[in-house]
């Protein structure tokens, strides 16, 4: 979240940060909630898609939540070194052999299974949840001044700088359907979903808020906070050992959101195997901990190699490609309400058809004006966003090369 600062400024920063969610995110959790109360099985989102639009349109779900996946993954063990340098300021010179042994133990963690995986992502919640709480209490203990808002506008901001605004704050709240995958794995799924989902995204959007207010309210620099972080602002409102609180938080997110997410796509090949979508060696559990262990090693091969992007590119090819992803969500949501009206949906969405239609309007328009200010950057931004549409594109090469190999999928 740190960038936010500058590329929306002081005016800009509190009104993208509090408005975008309220069109991305608001609409995903709602269709991700009603469609996995209508069904709660492994493979989540790809199972919805498959059997709403089709074979097809189901393995490009898949196909593209995969390779977000893969990106968003990447993502993760270079945030880590950028805390860690706080400690050690030469790490960055380790940091492709720093990021292989975190993307390894996590494949580790992974195939002992869904419980240990839990447990260490609610110890690692805590503990980067806990130094910003500590931020907070002291920055406002300490502050003099006026405890004041800047008045909300984007006037001004450049449409390539609220491009990435909206890039940067739709990462940090996009994947709420990434744990439907393991959906059977869960004791009473929909309870469980419904409760964790809305208490997360209140938590979430609570704690980002007050981060970016904090860091307004303290004067920091914006570029500083961008390139050093949220240490920087400890370091700025507590002194040396705040700083080092929120830079061992920042490790622990990241470890925690990796092992997290790679347990959600671990499933997605695995589910698309037994439909002979993909190899079926994908599909091969292990002997003890019945996890699928060759789709965790493979998602852990790729993303070794997606660690040599920068994370500003990372952040375009992420949000994009899910984006692509979530849309299919969105329209399966749409035409299982048109086919089966009378199917028992646990959790509905107080809407009809045509104000479901409404409603996704809002997420694309969020989706279609960051791609567009990524694209009229400059030539720098530019190749990650042509690297996502290439990406995207990829998923009718290979289903042309499945029909070929294996006959035409219905």
């Amino acid at each position: 979240m740190e960038p936010l600062l500058t590329y929306a400024g002081e005016h800009g920063a509190l009104m993208v940060l509090l408005i975008t969610p309220l069109l991305w995110d608001v609409p995903a959790i709602f269709t991700v909630l009603e469609l996995n109360a209508m069904m709660p099985i492994t493979g989540g989102y790809y199972k919805w898609v498959k059997y709403a639009l089709g074979t097809k349109w189901g393995f490009y779900e898949g196909w593209w939540t995969w390779l977000y996946t893969f990106v968003d993954l990447a993502i993760y063990p270079v945030l880590f070194v950028q805390y860690a340098s706080f400690f050690f300021p030469d790490l960055a010179a380790y940091k492709i052999p720093i990021c292989l042994t975190i993307i390894w133990a996590s494949a580790g963690l992974n195939i002992l299974g869904i419980v240990p995986v839990g447990k260490v992502s609610l110890f690692l919640s805590a503990a980067v949840l806990a130094p910003f709480v500590v931020l907070f209490v002291v920055a406002f203990y300490h502050h003099t001044g006026s405890v004041s808002v800047a008045a909300p506008s984007i006037s001004g901001i450049p449409f390539p700088s609220l491009g990435m605004a909206l890039y940067t704050v739709m990462w940090n709240c996009l994947g709420w359907d990434n744990t439907t995958t393991y959906a059977e794995e869960v004791e009473k799924p929909i309870r469980s979903y419904l409760i964790s989902i809305f208490s997360a995204f209140v938590l979430v959007i609570v704690v980002y808020v007050l981060a970016i207010w904090v860091a307004q309210l303290s004067g920091i620099d914006h570029a500083v906070l961008t390139d050093k972080g949220f240490p920087a602002l400890g370091v700025l409102i507590g002194g040396h050992w705040l700083g080092a609180l929120i830079a061992l938080g920042g490790m622990a997110s990241t470890l925690g959101i990796y092992a997290a997410v790679l347990l959600s796509v671990s499933r997605v090949p695995q589910v698309m195997s037994d439909d002979a979508l993909l190899p079926a060696k994908l599909n091969k559990l292990h002997s003890r901990f019945q996890t699928p262990y060759v789709s965790i090693i493979i998602c852990s091969i790729i993303v070794s190699l997606m660690v040599l992007w920068t994370f500003a590119d990372l952040l375009i090819i992420d949000v994009t490609v899910y984006g692509a992803g979530l849309s299919l969500e969105y329209i399966a949501l749409i035409k299982l309400r048109v086919i089966e009206p009378e199917t028992h949906r646990p959790f509905k969405i107080p809407l009809n058809i045509a104000g479901l239609c409404l409603i996704v309007i809002l997420p694309a328009c969020v989706y279609f004006i960051a791609l567009a200010g990524a694209i009229s950057s400059t030539a720098e931004m530019v190749k990650p966003a042509v690297f996502a549409i290439a990406a995207l594109m990829s998923a009718e090469v290979v289903w042309w090369v499945i029909k070929w190999r294996k006959g035409s999928p219905t």
